[in-house]
């Protein structure tokens, strides 16, 4: 790990403490030590029961620093709970999750998901499973969780009387916690709000604190950095690709109040309004009528095998797009890959703004950000990992000659 990288996060977690503890206290980032997101919880004696308001508002009865047995079950629940849990409280986790089982669901092979990088021998070596996961699975398998014998239930399924029913199934005395994701990827509060809980509910309230202060700081230096941008001088730029739940064209879909964007200061070109928004299949005529305007188009990685074939169909319509003729063409890490990669949408973030603004952004190189955000996250440097994915192409990059590339 470089200097700079070391710095950044030793800073930010002694800012975090500080403010969270009222204490001075100082953290060392470097390989040697337990990873923050690994660090003991502090196992309290006596621990009297308290009620907390999961993501969804219920009222859940808890015993900070207890849980031994832990299961994580919907979109994105085990990813949020890497960030702050002890991963080897695990006793169960979804088929999607381990590379070993057969019959699990396939649809995000090849996309990055950091966490599962992270703790691929681990999630491969838990042999009991507490649901399929994925897209289809779109109600808590009851029976099968009740089978990994947990004492707590991290879900993702943001529905008060599903995570109720499930409640009532495991016998009334498993609590059911419920997080939440949001529009803003990693910069919504809800993202944070869950953190924070995660660590209350697990005696790791400091490292909820620094991993939230970090994000907060990341995204203010961002944000400060192209604050005086004039709008005049401002590009236009089309962000497609994202992922997005029964979205089969992914050129054409926009995505506008897209939180990199309004955080950087970057011109969206696409501005949706009606059903759909903030992200919806826009109509080939719409794309055409601001072709002349689009000054960088960023592809998700993610969606790029199934844009490829859209893109022959689709060949007089990219072509007249200003910057597809430019050669203004990025690739970014994919930001959805079951539910949102928090940590890849704060790299990209950084990488859209260097694309858009590269003066403002040349100390910053994408290998050692990349490694600095999955540190923060993980303890540990992932972007090798990551960029090796089939779906990453490689990592960030400019695609110079588009049509060549989608035409492979």
């Amino acid at each position: 790990m470089s200097k700079t990288i070391r710095k950044t996060i030793v800073c930010v977690m002694i800012v975090a403490l500080v403010f969270a503890f009222s204490m001075i206290g100082f953290v060392a980032c470097n390989k040697n030590q337990t990873p923050a997101n690994e660090e003991p919880a502090v196992q309290p004696v006596n621990v009297d029961p308290i009620t907390i308001t999961d993501m969804i508002g219920r009222q859940v009865t808890v015993k900070p620093g207890t849980y031994k047995r832990v299961v994580c079950v919907g979109a994105g629940a085990l990813r949020m709970y890497s960030y702050v849990g002890d991963m080897t409280l695990l006793c169960g986790v979804e088929d999607i999750d381990n590379e070993t089982r057969a019959n699990r669901p396939k649809m995000f092979d090849g996309a990055a998901r950091p966490y599962q990088l992270a703790y691929k021998d681990l999630l491969n070596s838990i042999s009991d499973s507490c649901g399929v996961g994925g897209p289809q699975a779109q109600t808590a398998e009851a029976e099968k969780i009740l089978l990994c014998n947990p004492d707590i239930v991290i879900s993702e399924y943001e529905d008060v009387e599903k995570e109720n029913a499930l409640q009532a199934a495991l016998g009334g005395n498993v609590p059911v916690i419920t997080v939440k994701y949001g529009p803003r990827t990693v910069f919504d509060n809800n993202v944070l709000n869950s953190l924070t809980m995660l660590g209350k509910i697990f005696n790791r309230k400091s490292r909820a604190a620094v991993l939230v202060s970090y994000i907060k700081q990341q995204m203010q230096e961002i944000s400060d950095r192209t604050a005086n941008i004039p709008e005049d001088q401002k590009k236009s730029v089309y962000i497609c690709g994202l992922g997005n739940w029964g979205t089969t064209n992914h050129l054409m879909t926009a995505r506008s109040n897209y939180a990199p964007f309004e955080i950087a200061h970057i011109k969206n070109a696409i501005t949706l309004t009606g059903p759909g928004a903030p992200q919806a299949e826009i109509e080939e005529e719409a794309l055409v009528a601001i072709s002349d305007d689009i000054d960088i188009m960023i592809f998700d990685s993610a969606a790029i095998r199934n844009i490829k074939p859209l893109s022959d169909k689709n060949k007089t319509v990219l072509e007249g797009i200003k910057a597809w003729q430019e050669g203004e063409v990025y690739i970014e890490m994919p930001q959805y890959a079951y539910y949102v990669n928090l940590e890849l949408a704060l790299v990209n973030t950084w990488w859209i703004a260097k694309v858009v603004y590269p003066e403002l952004f040349a100390d910053i190189d994408m290998t050692e950000k990349t490694n600095e955000v999955t540190y923060a996250f993980f303890g540990k440097e992932l972007a090798a990992e990551i960029f090796a994915c089939p779906n990453s192409f490689g990592g960030y990059q400019r695609i110079e000659n588009p049509s060549q590339f989608f035409g492979q």
